[in-house]
C-alpha cells in the first residue's frame, strides 16, 4: 500500500489555509474535462498542462459539470465553508471575460479580479514556476477548449470578518515567490523537465513536503532553505503523504525509475499499490502524461538524497520483536496471511508486498493503520483497468489487535519501523471515521 498523497487532499488544503487566513486575521469527484478542437494546438497543449495541474479535482463538484466549481470545503471549528470557483469560460459566472493578464494573475500569482487575493488552496506558489509559453497554452484551452457552463459561483459562509482577504497578502509577502522555473545548466534536459513539472505544475510539495507554523511549505525546492526536507513525507487529510526522498527504508531508494514510471502510469507495480489520496491524483492527472515526462518525473525524484543519509533506517539492523508484536503474528496469520504470504510477499500484480514496503516502514504509522481501519482500493486506470479492494478490519478487531497487528508488520521481513500503540489506533480510528 502506498499513499504518495488528489481531491480530498486538497479539500484539506484548503481547510489548512483558510485557518491561515484566521491567524492571519481573516480567515472525490471523477469528470471528464471537454475535448478541445484537434486544429488548435495550443490548446490541445493547454489541455494535457491542465491534467498535468490536475485542475479537475478541485474546480468540479461531485456529479457536477467539469471545472465549473462548486467543490464544498468545511472550515475547522465549524467557522463555515468556502465552494471552489467555476472556471469555465462562462463569461457570467466563468472566467470567460478574463484577460490572459488577469488569468495568468490568478493562477501564478493569487490574485482573482473577482475575489481579490486568493486562498493558497489554489498551489499559485508552485504554479509560479509555470513558463509563458505555458500559461498561454493553458490560457488557450480554458478559453476555447473548455464547455461553458452557466453555474453561479456559491459565495463563502464564513462570517465577517473572518470573510476578509486583505491579511492574505501578508502570506504571501513572507511566503510566496515570483519567479519562473530556470533550468539548471549542471543538469540534463530531462531532469530539468522532471523538476519544472515536479515544482510547478504537479505541485507535489503541496502534500509531500512538511509545513511551517503557518502552513507555509518548509521549501518549495531542492536548493531552497531547508532543502532537505523538500519531498520529504508529512501528514494531510487524514493520510501520510509519502517521503519521495532516496531513504531506502521509508523512501524511494529501492525504487527504479521504472518502477516510478509504471506506478504513475498505472497506480501499481508487481509488488506495491497506491491508495488513498493519490488515487485522484494518477487517475485525472499523471496517468494521462508522456511516457517522456513520466521518465523525467523518475528522473528528477531519484536525484533527490535521503532525508537520514546516515541514520538506522538506511542501515537496516535485525528488528526488536516486542511481546506486543509477536501478540501481532498469529493474528496476521488469520486476517492477513491469505493475501498479503505469510513473509509479507504478497502475490505479484494482485496484492501488494508488505515486507520493505516504504508505506510500512514509515515512522509515522498513519497509512497502515488507516489501512487495517478502513479498507481502501486500488486506482483504476487504462493500465490497471481491475481494480482491487482490501476489506476494513476495524469492525472485527479492536484497538489493541490492530496494533499488534502494525506492529509484528513493521518488525518483520526487513521491516524495521517503531511499533504502534492502542492508544494511537484508537486516535486515528476516531480522526478518521468519516473521512
Amino acid at each position: 500500500d502506498f499513499n504518495m498523497s488528489s481531491m480530498s487532499t486538497r479539500r484539506l488544503r484548503t481547510l489548512a489555509f483558510a485557518l491561515v487566513g484566521i491567524l492571519l486575521g481573516t480567515l472525490g469527484a471523477e469528470a471528464t474535462a471537454a475535448v478541445p478542437t484537434p486544429s488548435d494546438p495550443d490548446v490541445l497543449r493547454g489541455a494535457y498542462l491542465a491534467r498535468a495541474g490536475d485542475c479537475i479535482a478541485c474546480h468540479t463538484a461531485p456529479g457536477g459539470k467539469p471545472f465549473a466549481g462548486g467543490l464544498p470545503m468545511n472550515l475547522p471549528m465549524g467557522i463555515g465553508k468556502v465552494y471552489s470557483p467555476n472556471i469555465t469560460p462562462d463569461k457570467t459566472d466563468g472566467i470567460g471575460n478574463w484577460t490572459f493578464a488577469q488569468f495568468d494573475a490568478a493562477l501564478r500569482h493569487g490574485k482573482s479580479p473577482r475575489l481579490g487575493y486568493l486562498y493558497p488552496a489554489m498551489p499559485y506558489p508552485s504554479y509560479a514556476r509555470i513558463t509563458p509559453q505555458d500559461m498561454h497554452a493553458l490560457y488557450a484551452y480554458f478559453m476555447h477548449g473548455v464547455q461553458p457552463v452557466a453555474q453561479a459561483n456559491r459565495p463563502e459562509d464564513i462570517p465577517w470578518p473572518l470573510n476578509m482577504r486583505w491579511p492574505l497578502a501578508i502570506w504571501d509577502w513572507m511566503f510566496a515567490r515570483d519567479g519562473v522555473y530556470r533550468p539548471d545548466p549542471k543538469q540534463t534536459a530531462q531532469w530539468n523537465r522532471g523538476a519544472y513539472l515536479v515544482e510547478g505544475l504537479g505541485h507535489c510539495g503541496a502534500c509531500h513536503t512538511p509545513r511551517g507554523p503557518f502552513l507555509q511549505e518548509k521549501t518549495l525546492a531542492p536548493g531552497g532553505p531547508d532543502g532537505s526536507l523538500y519531498l520529504s513525507g508529512a501528514r494531510i487529510d487524514n493520510w501520510y503523504a509519502a517521503n519521495l526522498r532516496g531513504d531506502l527504508q521509508d523512501g524511494l531508494g529501492r525504487w527504479t525509475p521504472a518502477e516510478l514510471v509504471q506506478l504513475l502510469k498505472t497506480g501499481r507495480t508487481p509488488t506495491f499499490t497506491i491508495v488513498g489520496s493519490m488515487t485522484d491524483v494518477v487517475h485525472d492527472s499523471t496517468q494521462h502524461l508522456s511516457d517522456d515526462d513520466l521518465h523525467a518525473i523518475a528522473v528528477f525524484l531519484k536525484s533527490l538524497p535521503p532525508v537520514r543519509p546516515d541514520s538506522a533506517i538506511n542501515r537496516p539492523t535485525p528488528p526488536v520483536m516486542t511481546a506486543a508484536a509477536q501478540a501481532g503474528a498469529p493474528l496476521y496469520a488469520a486476517h492477513c496471511a491469505m493475501c498479503h504470504q505469510a513473509q509479507g510477499q504478497g502475490l505479484p500484480n494482485v496484492f501488494p508486498a508488505l515486507a520493505l514496503n516504504p508505506t510500512v516502514n514509515t515512522p509515522d504509522p498513519l497509512n497502515t493503520i488507516r489501512m487495517m481501519l478502513h479498507g481502501g482500493h486500488t486506482v483504476e486506470t487504462r493500465g490497471n483497468p481491475s481494480p482491487m479492494a482490501m476489506p476494513d478490519l476495524g469492525a472485527t478487531l479492536n484497538d489493541t489487535q490492530v496494533a499488534e497487528i502494525a506492529s509484528y508488520v513493521r518488525s518483520s521481513w526487513g521491516n524495521d519501523a517503531p511499533n504502534v500503540s492502542a492508544s494511537e489506533v484508537a486516535r486515528i480510528r476516531k480522526g478518521t471515521l468519516h473521512h
